[in-house]
């Protein structure tokens, strides 16, 4: 499946730019940015300091050889006049060889003159657009800083930051919560007050009518049936009333 793996590098690229992206601090950016152009700034005078002691090693070595030019010059008149020709003409030789140099010396003098000059005129320029850069790297990180405390204000008032969102995710927790224990509570003072919940203390003790009722009836059944037993025991008459004095006078008689 060729496609496939083109639709995961566009993928895995695109993750890794937002990545990137979230990363990337502008201002850690744009003082990078400078940083790198004092470097630069420091190389190019650098390189202007080492065509400077070169041209002046060389100016040096001029001026030797043109100081040996005219010594040369010198001891050739001294020879001639000397009626040695020979010794005038090596010394003229001598002479022509260091005027050879010396103009090769100037030569490089002059072209190290020149790409000082370039050198120069190239630091100036650049130091020109590195100032401009930094004035521009100040407003921009100034214009951030304002963007992104607006930013970080205005979510804090919208509530669409990430902490924010959080905040109200707890804040909406804490609101059912509260809701869900307000409609328990409200749910349970109703079946009280319908009486569906018994009080515990009462139970067992006959408090509804109807209980006292059965059990009144219960009781006067067996009290009946007690006295229905003790006139068959006694025989004929014990039904009969007797005056309470008379109680307990059987055995007397």
């Amino acid at each position: 499946m060729p496609g496939l793996g083109g639709r995961f590098n566009t993928v895995v690229k695109s993750k890794i730019s937002r990545m990137l992206d979230r990363a990337e601090d502008p201002q850690e950016t744009l003082d990078y940015s400078y940083e790198k152009q004092l470097e630069l700034l420091q190389n190019v005078k650098k390189g202007i300091a080492d065509v400077v002691t070169s041209k002046k090693r060389l100016q040096m070595q001029s001026g030797k050889l043109e100081g040996q030019v005219v010594k040369l010059d010198t001891q050739a008149r001294q020879a001639l006049a000397a009626g040695k020709e020979d010794l005038a003409r090596a010394a003229l030789e001598r002479k022509q060889l260091a005027q050879t140099e010396l103009q090769s010396l100037d030569q490089q003098v002059s072209e190290l003159e020149d790409q000082q000059q370039r050198l120069v005129e190239n630091e100036q320029k650049l130091r020109t657009k590195i100032e401009a850069f930094r004035t521009k790297k100040e407003v921009i990180k100034a214009q951030y800083s304002a963007a992104e405390a607006q930013v970080q204000i205005s979510e804090a008032a919208t509530g669409v930051g990430e902490q924010m969102a959080d905040v109200g995710l707890a804040m909406q927790r804490a609101v059912d919560k509260t809701e869900s224990m307000r409609a328990r509570a409200s749910a349970v003072e109703e079946l009280e007050a319908a009486g569906t919940f018994d009080d515990i203390t009462q139970l067992g003790e006959g408090s509804d009518d109807i209980d006292r009722q059965l059990k009144e009836l219960t009781s006067a059944s067996s009290v009946d049936d007690e006295l229905t037993k003790m006139r068959a025991e006694l025989g004929p008459g014990s039904g009969d009333e007797k005056p309470a004095g008379e109680l307990g006078q059987g055995s007397g008689q």
